[in-house]
């Protein structure tokens, strides 16, 4: 109970038996009233009900009088103690009773894809209790029999992999969207799909074509615009979350309670799951941070410097959150764990594979010849070229992260974006 009890002692007519009424509303929106009386000798009966209510603060009212002298203001003080933590008690036994603890009742979760953070998740969510079925949808079936038999990358033995959709996704809690953006996949699985099946996106981008975002191509894949969906987000680094290292990342729903349900789902002691409401700013800043990524790349790979480094990056940030506001995200957002946190990480540490298309395309390669070398996905290739769209649609100048979508579409070199970025007109810092 985070609110303390507040006594008010209120004038009334004196009555040979004294009453004492403590009311307390709890987060849970039940309130118990404990209600003592006794003969003016101090001999008291506490009765208690239970009703629901909606509210947080606590109210303590008593009579004034009918104890004489000043040794009732004590004894009214002690009896206020004494139901307070009377309902401290009661509060913390109800919510133990009538919690819906989401990791007891969870039997099986999907999990969408085998790349590593997909692996990555599944075995965080494995990892919570033995008897949980976390399956794995994958596309290769040798990948299946090595997962099943020999628990490849060291993954727990409650996760099994299958080829099939109606195998994976029969009878799950919560599904996770672990695959690059592809309405085509999603319409394919989509009559294995329970229309309440919460669905985790772990996909960061924006779809070319349409400039959609994963909250929105979900649903209408799906063909259900009310399936629920969560959007986790955050800098984290698959390897690390594997290892175990401390990580903190965030979970953003427009349903509160299915956003506290995740992050129950997801949170351990070594990684630690905050909320939001805040979806499209979430789903912004994942996206667009991946380009400014590769803006950071290209920097590095020219040895362009700190300075360099630094200006860039915050003129990135800027434009993320320019961008982001006009799109109905919260400010404040953009310089939490999904925005700030996740740019920091994705410009400025080598594992990061947006960071290094950069990185080569800085020192002179060609993209083709990059993207051949690699062998997992780098969103903010594809996602470049969706930010001179939604810069033109939001009427929002984004010079570094449009400069970016240039080099790539071979418009530009990364010499002339960068004199191009030096000789813009002066301006007021923002």
């Amino acid at each position: 109970m985070a609110a303390a009890a507040a006594a008010t002692f209120l004038p009334h007519t004196p009555t040979p038996r004294r009453r004492l009424a403590v009311a307390v509303h709890s987060p849970t929106r039940h309130r118990l009233s404990l209600v003592f009386s006794g003969p003016s000798d101090g001999a008291l009966s506490v009765a208690a009900a239970e009703k629901a209510d909606a509210g947080e603060e606590a109210a303590a009212s008593a009579p004034r009088g009918g104890g004489g002298g000043g040794g009732g203001g004590k004894e009214r003080r002690r009896v206020v103690r004494k139901a307070w933590e009377k309902l401290v008690r009661w509060s913390r036994s109800w919510r133990r009773r009538n919690r819906s603890d989401v990791v007891e009742t969870t039997r099986k979760v999907v999990v969408l894809g085998g790349g590593s953070f997909g692996t990555a998740m599944a075995a965080q969510v494995a990892a919570k209790k033995a008897d949980l079925e976390v399956s794995m949808l994958l596309r290769d079936d040798l990948v299946c029999r090595s997962i099943n038999h020999s628990h490849i990358n060291w993954l727990p033995e409650n996760i099994t992999a299958t080829t099939s959709a109606s195998d994976a996704l029969a009878g799950a809690d919560f599904c996770f969207h672990a695959v690059p953006f592809s309405s085509s996949f999603l319409e394919g699985i989509s009559t294995h799909v329970d229309p309440k099946l919460p669905f985790i996106s772990l996909s960061k981008g924006l779809e070319l074509n349409t400039l959609r975002t994963m909250s929105q191509i979900i649903p209408q894949a799906l063909g259900n615009p009310r399936q629920p969906f969560i959007v986790l987000s955050g800098p984290s680094f698959a390897v690390e979350l594997m290892n175990k290292l401390p990580t903190a990342m965030v979970v953003a729903s427009k349903d509160k309670k299915l956003a506290a349900a995740v992050q129950q789902l997801l949170a351990s002691p070594n990684l630690r799951i905050s909320t939001s409401n805040d979806v499209t700013g979430v789903e912004i800043a994942g996206a667009l941070k991946n380009v400014l990524a590769i803006a950071a790349g290209i920097v590095e790979g020219m040895h362009l410097g700190n300075n360099c480094m630094a200006a860039l990056v915050a003129q990135g940030c800027s434009e993320i959150r320019w961008l982001a506001t006009k799109m109905g995200a919260k400010p404040t957002t953009l310089s939490g764990l999904s925005g700030s946190g996740d740019i920091m990480l994705t410009c400025f540490v080598n594992l990061s594979r947006n960071r290094n298309v950069g990185l080569h395309l800085g020192s002179g390669e060609k993209l083709d010849e990059i993207m051949n070398s690699m062998n997992q996905v780098a969103e903010g290739v594809s996602t470049a070229g969706a930010v001179i769209a939604l810069a033109q649609k939001y009427h929002v100048k984004m010079p570094v992260l449009t400069a970016v979508a240039r080099i790539i579409d071979n418009e530009l070199t990364p010499k002339k974006a960068v004199m191009e970025l030096m000789n813009l007109p002066q301006v007021e810092d923002v």
